[in-house]
Order: C-alpha cells, then sequence, then structure tokens
C-alpha cells in the first residue's frame, strides 16, 4: 500500500519579480515498511519537497500538482488545521541541525514529554499521570540507545553532542508512533561512528516496526546499504528512479551515474592520490536554467536533442527522463 503518492509537484517561487520553478514535475511515491532514498546535490530541491510534503511553504510560492495524497487524502486541499493534524499523528520530520529545532529554553526531558500524546498513556483518570509519561519518555530514550536517561532528560539542548541530540531527535519522532519518518539530512557533519550508529538506528527502526522512512542525502555511502527504493533529484526535477539494488548496478541516466562514481571507493587495488570523479560545471541558478534538459550544460552524452525537456520513460518498475540514457542500445 502506498502512502504518499506526488505526481509532477511543481513549485514556483518569486525572484526578484520573476516566477521561477524550483521544482518541474517531481514525482515520488512511497510504499509502507519502505526505505526510499531521496539524493540530489545541495540545491537540487530535497529539502524544498519535505517542506513540501509537511506544509511549511510561504503562502506566497505557488505549489501545483496533478496528485499530492497522503493515503488517499489530498494534501493540496485539505485545511491548515487537518494538515497539522496529520503531521502530527502520521509523518514525524527528523531535522538535519537538531539543536536548532529544540527549544534552548526547556529541558530535553520537559519537550519530550510533551510530545508524548495522551492517548499512548493508560491513564485511569482524566489526565495522564506525569509519572507514567516520564516512564515513556525513559521508555523512548532506551530504544534509540541512550542508556543514561537521567543526565539526557535534565539537560538542555547545547548541553549535550550533536550525535545523542540526535538521537533523541529521533526519540521525538517515534513519540507519536508514525507511520511515515522523514530524515532529512541527519548525519551531515557527523564523524563516522556517530552516523553509523544512527543509520543503523534508522533501519533497525525501519525493519522491527515497520516504519517507511524517506531518507534525504546527498551521501549515497550512506544510504545505500539501507534503502529500498531511491529516487534522484537533480536541480528540482526528478531524473530518474528505481530499485536501489538495480540503480547501483546499471544506472541509465548520466547524472545517477556520476554520483555512483564520485563515491570515494576502498579497493586495495587503488593507485594512491588517484582523483575523484565528478561532472564538470555546478549546478545552475534558478534564474539561469539551461532550455530542455536542465542536466544538458554538464552532460557528457548531450546532443542538440537535449534542448528538448525530455519524457519520463520506464523500464519496468525503473523511471528515467534522458533521451541518451546509457545502455540506451540495449533496451
Amino acid at each position: 500500500m502506498n502512502l504518499l503518492d506526488i505526481k509532477n509537484l511543481t513549485l514556483e517561487i518569486d525572484v526578484a519579480g520573476q516566477w521561477v520553478k524550483a521544482l518541474d514535475k517531481v514525482n515520488l511515491v512511497i510504499f509502507e515498511g519502505q526505505i526510499h532514498a531521496l539524493v540530489g546535490e545541495s540545491g537540487s530541491g530535497k529539502s524544498l519537497i519535505v517542506k513540501a510534503i509537511v506544509g511549511a511553504l510561504p503562502q506566497r510560492w505557488r505549489i501545483t500538482a496533478d496528485r499530492m495524497t497522503w493515503r488517499g487524502q489530498n494534501l493540496l486541499t485539505m485545511s491548515a488545521s487537518a494538515r497539522r493534524d496529520l503531521i502530527r499523528n502520521d509523518i514525524s520530520v527528523i531535522f538535519q541541525n537538531p539543536k536548532g529545532s529544540l527549544d534552548p529554553l526547556l529541558t530535553l526531558g520537559e519537550q519530550l514529554k510533551e510530545i508524548i500524546p495522551d492517548s499512548s498513556c493508560e491513564a485511569k483518570w482524566f489526565w495522564p499521570s506525569r509519572s507514567e509519561k516520564q516512564r515513556l519518555a525513559i521508555e523512548l530514550l532506551h530504544r534509540v540507545g541512550i542508556k543514561d536517561h537521567d543526565l539526557c532528560m535534565r539537560s538542555y539542548p547545547h548541553q549535550i553532542s550533536n550525535d545523542v541530540c540526535q538521537k533523541f531527535m529521533i526519540a521525538m519522532a517515534l513519540a507519536s508512533e508514525p507511520k511515515l519518518i522523514i530524515a532529512d539530512d541527519p548525519t551531515r557533519g557527523m564523524e563516522i561512528t556517530a552516523k553509523s550508529q544512527i543509520l543503523k538506528l534508522l533501519t533497525r527502526v525501519n525493519q522491527v516496526r515497520k516504519l517507511s522512512i524517506l531518507f534525504v542525502s546527498h551521501d549515497l555511502l550512506a544510504i545505500s546499504s539501507m534503502a529500498h527504493y531511491m529516487t534522484v533529484l537533480y536541480c528540482g526535477q526528478s531524473v530518474e528512479s528505481g530499485n536501489m539494488l538495480q540503480l547501483k548496478k546499471r544506472a541509465l541516466h548520466p547524472y545517477t551515474q556520476a554520483l555512483l562514481d564520485s563515491a570515494p571507493s576502498f579497493r586495495k587495488d587503488l593507485p594512491p592520490k588517484s582523483t575523484l570523479s565528478s561532472l564538470d560545471g555546478t549546478i545552475p541558478t534558478l534564474q539561469h536554467l539551461p532550455t530542455g534538459c536542465r542536466l544538458g550544460p554538464r552532460c557528457p552524452r548531450a546532443r542538440r536533442e537535449c534542448v528538448v525537456v525530455p519524457a519520463v520513460r520506464r523500464v519496468h518498475e525503473h523511471y528515467y527522463s534522458c533521451h541518451f540514457p546509457l545502455h540506451w542500445d540495449k533496451i
């Protein structure tokens, strides 16, 4: 069963009196119990998609879509209060800067107990007891690997390390027992040990609770071992999507292959001081988008036909948008 279904999502932003398309016909489908990776360079529009899902975009921006539903409910026509209730109960977001998302004036324990819904408490009285919410908060901290719950709950956000703070954000995300967790680059800037702990924690949550996860990142090494499905985003457009193992084995879009090739290699036969593979040029600005395929000026396979926007093509459950895909003579 698909939880989130987005088809042809378009977002227009007013930049100096000119409307530009920050997102252009983006497609995204997340199924129940799936870890879906959304990857792309910085500035490709990943965080804009997250904000569009949770309804955190400014009112002056234009957002349209052929279909944008959550379990059959239309998110675009939903009222603001209904959207807030849905996000509170069914969707949780883990931001890339956890300390900036927490209240610096309240202890972590107060913030965690505040977000635990009353329905989770087995209270015999009209209101849930404080001791019961305390017990549930401790259980959540233990579940995400925070053993010293007393120290964590009496601390303020600035008094704990970034990796513990990120685990605490995951505990807050699990408090409402959501059906989807959106992790917006949660391991950015972390050392490899802390990053590995966060990735293993999210994988365990997915396996034990069958919780769907939308993992937003630009680090293919971090997500290649945990994601089931991947959507590649470039300059506000979804250029390729498909099964994670299939994309790693046989990517069809040149940009997807460039992302895979840019990941560091740990082969023993690798010569010393080997250079990393990368595409020439940089991602274009919204004010100066190229005509047709947005990757055209940087693409090594670009030809005259690329001035026309490529249509979405399908090979089984593999979708891509390219006039001259890799292995195209074999398709």
